[in-house]
C-alpha cells in the first residue's frame, strides 16, 4: 500500500505566490496542495474543515498576518507544523524570527512574481524535501528513545567543560530559546551555535536569544574573541570555525564549500571547536533534517569531548540527533526540556571533581 500524501495549505494574499508555491510542491507524487487560502483568517476556516499536516503561511496579509494565525494554529491544530514564507527584508526576517522562536517549523524565502524556471526549481529542492520531513513525522511516546547518561560517565576521561557547541537546523530557534532561556543568566561558558538559516535572519536569531536569555549574543565575526559567559551564532551563508590566537580563542569565518548542501554548517564548528577544547568540550545537536554535523561530532568523540543529543518525540524533525544516537556517539539523549539542567549538572559534576 503506497504511503498517504502530505496535505498541505499554502496561505499568502498573492495568487501569485500562491501558484508559484502550489506548483513547485505539486511536481512531487508524495504531497498535494489541499488548499489555498489569501489570509490567516481564511485559513484557520478552511482547516477545521479538512484535513490538512503542513501550513506554508506567507508573513504579511492582510486582516489576518501569519503571526497571528501561527498562534491560532498551535492552539487549535498542535500537530499541524508550520513553515514561514518570508519577504527577504530586515522587517521580515524579524517577524519571521520571532514565528520561528514561537514554534514555527522552519522557513523559507517567499517566491517573486518574476521568479525563473531555475528559482522555481530550487525552491522545490529546498521545500518538498522540508515538507515531507515534517508531515510524516509523529513519533509516538510509547518509542521515545530518551536516555539519561549519569553524569559521572567516563569521568576518567573528560576534562571540565570549557565551551558549548550547538548544532540544529528545522525548529531550532524554539529549541535554541526553550534551552538558552532555561540556562542561568550567570552561565560562565561560551556558547557557539550554528542555526542552518539564510543570513537575513542570523542577526535577528542573534539578537533574539540575546534579549531573551539576558545573556550578549552577536553573531560571530572573523577573528572576534570567544569570551566567558557571551553566545555566537554562526553568520548566514559562512562557516564558523573556532581557532587559537596567541593564548585566546577566537572565531574565524569563511565562505569554503557547502557541506550537506549548508552554509553554514555544522561540520567546520565541531570539527575545530574538538581539535582545540579536546575533552573539555560539550556538543548538544538539537532538531534538525539531514545528518549534518555528523563527521563533527565523530571528532568531539574521539577527542573525549562530550556529546547530548534532542530525543525523537521533542525533536521537529529527528534527523541531525537521529544521525548522532544511531551511531552511539551520544552519552544523553534527553527531551528538550531536561538538556539546560543536563548541561548543568555535566558541568558542575566535572568541575567538582577537579
Amino acid at each position: 500500500m503506497s504511503q498517504q500524501q502530505i496535505q498541505v495549505l499554502v496561505v499568502d494574499d498573492s495568487a501569485v505566490v500562491r501558484g508559484l508555491i502550489a506548483r513547485a510542491l505539486e511536481t512531487d507524487p508524495a504531497i498535494t496542495v489541499a488548499g489555498t487560502a489569501m489570509h490567516g483568517e481564511a485559513a484557520l476556516t478552511w482547516m477545521r474543515k479538512h484535513p490538512v499536516d503542513v501550513v506554508i503561511l506567507d508573513v504579511e496579509m492582510p486582516v489576518m498576518d501569519g503571526l497571528t494565525a501561527l498562534g491560532c494554529i498551535q492552539s487549535e491544530f498542535p500537530r499541524v507544523k508550520v513553515i514561514m514564507a518570508s519577504a527577504l527584508t530586515q522587517e521580515g526576517a524579524e517577524t519571521t524570527v520571532k514565528a520561528l522562536a514561537l514554534g514555527a517549523a522552519d522557513c523559507i524565502a517567499k517566491p517573486v512574481s518574476n521568479s525563473t524556471a531555475d528559482s522555481i526549481s530550487q525552491l522545490l529542492e529546498e521545500l518538498a524535501p522540508l515538507v515531507k520531513a515534517l508531515g510524516r513525522h509523529t513519533p509516538e511516546r510509547s518509542h521515545a528513545r530518551s536516555t539519561r547518561v549519569a553524569s559521572h560517565r567516563n569521568s576518567d576521561h573528560h576534562a571540565a567543560p570549557l565551551a558549548v557547541v550547538i548544532g540544529t537546523s528545522t525548529g531550532g530557534p524554539n529549541a535554541l530559546t526553550s534551552l538558552l532561556t532555561a540556562l542561568p543568566t550567570d552561565f560562565p561558558l561560551p556558547i557557539l551555535i550554528v542555526q542552518h538559516m539564510p543570513p537575513t535572519f542570523t542577526p535577528m536569531l542573534a539578537k533574539h536569544l540575546g534579549q531573551d536569555t539576558g545573556r550578549p549574543c552577536i553573531e560571530a565575526i572573523d577573528g572576534g574573541l570567544i569570551e566567558r559567559g557571551h553566545t555566537y551564532v554562526a553568520p548566514g551563508d559562512y562557516h564558523l570555525f573556532v581557532d587559537k590566537q596567541e593564548d585566546h580563542m577566537v572565531t574565524r569565518l569563511n565562505q569554503g564549500p557547502k557541506e550537506h548542501y549548508c552554509r553554514p554548517s555544522v561540520n567546520p564548528l565541531f570539527e575545530s571547536a574538538a581539535e582545540w577544547y579536546r575533552k573539555s568540550l560539550l556538543a548538544v545537536m538539537l532538531t534538525g533534517m539531514g545528518d549534518d554535523g555528523i563527521e563533527g561530532t565523530r571528532k568531539i568523540v574521539a577527542s573525549g569531548g562530550q556529546v547530548i543529543a534532542q530525543d525523537e518525540e521533542s525533536s521537529v524533525v529527528w534527523g541531525m540527533p537521529g544521525a548522532v544516537v544511531n551511531e552511539n556517539l551520544a552519552q544523553s539523549v534527553l527531551p528538550l526540556e531536561e538538556i539546560a539542567s543536563a548541561i548543568l549538572e555535566l558541568t558542575t559534576a566535572e568541575i567538582g571533581r577537579r
